[in-house]
């Protein structure tokens, strides 16, 4: 990984962040009344707003991406066989999953009473997919460290909205589909950009150096 490489990483994620967001926000405004920046009226301040946290929530989402790959590095490094740290990985995603929804089903007076198990259902089966999508690209060894990635990761840069005060499904889902785009789209461009020697298990190469 070099500084062109990486800088292009980092300016295309903020653009799909900036798209992701953009597109899940027009979308809430003519779907979803409780959602709403300025008016359903004032279209081109909407848009520039979710243009400007969508290119935030990129940048959130790299630092993140970043941070597990340093993660990554450092848990192989200690545990010495990729199979304990995969075991670990994949025990902590299922935990994340029950935790998830026991969080909405604790505030099910704010998200409602599907939220609860419909929404960690639809993140494990995303999750999945692009696993299944960077195995078929890389290799199975690439399977629970994606997972992971796509799921505990995610539900981490989410947990700003889950934990505020005044949350709501609309302000979770805002945040939180732009970061799984943008994570899923950071982890399957990760072998295409680093060297073909280091292409065949690229989430377990060690971070930029």
């Amino acid at each position: 990984m070099n500084i062109r490489k990486w800088f292009f990483l980092f300016w295309s994620c903020m653009a799909v962040g900036a798209g992701a967001t953009a597109l899940t926000g027009s979308i809430m405004l003519w779907t979803d009344q409780s959602f709403h920046i300025m008016g359903i009226d004032a279209v081109g301040f909407n848009a520039g707003m979710m243009l400007l946290v969508g290119t935030m929530i990129g940048a959130f989402s790299q630092m993140g991406f970043f941070a597990y790959l340093t993660l990554n590095y450092i848990a192989l490094s200690i545990f010495r066989r990729k199979y304990l740290w995969n075991a670990l990985q994949a025990y902590t995603t299922l935990f994340a999953v029950a935790f998830f929804g026991y969080v909405l089903y604790d505030n099910r007076e704010v998200f409602g009473n599907m939220m609860f198990w419909l929404l960690p259902l639809l993140l494990a089966v995303c999750s999945w997919i692009v696993a299944k999508v960077k195995v078929n690209q890389t290799n199975a060894s690439a399977l629970v460290p994606t997972l992971f990635l796509m799921y505990v990761g995610t539900l981490i840069e989410t947990w700003p909205s889950l934990s505020a005060e005044e949350t709501n499904a609309s302000a979770v889902i805002f945040m939180l589909v732009p970061l799984f785009v943008c994570n899923a789209y950071q982890i399957l461009m990760l072998h295409r950009i680093l060297k073909p020697a280091a292409a065949d298990s690229a989430i377990n190469t060690k971070p930029v150096a």
